[in-house]
């Protein structure tokens, strides 16, 4: 370990926040009518829509992201 005053930190609370928030995943919460169920549904690869499956039946959803969508972050699937 280096002496006190003899050390060199490149990081900041700045740059940490903002690398966690690039990392974290982007959902839509929906509760699948199905199964009464509630999962998260995550963005794809190509950020073009939100897909993802009941979590007991496997009924399958996609959601596509689009200028005209909306900014709502739940909903219910039938």
């Amino acid at each position: 370990m280096a002496p006190k005053g003899q050390q060199l930190d490149l990081t900041s609370a700045a740059d940490s926040k903002k690398a966690s928030q690039e990392s974290a995943q982007r959902f839509l919460g929906v509760h699948f009518a199905c199964c009464d169920v509630y999962a998260r549904v995550y963005i794809n690869h190509d950020q073009t829509a939100y897909v993802g499956h009941c979590p007991r039946c496997a009924k399958r959803v996609q959601m596509r992201v689009g200028a005209e969508g909306t900014a709502a972050r739940f909903f219910t699937v039938y």
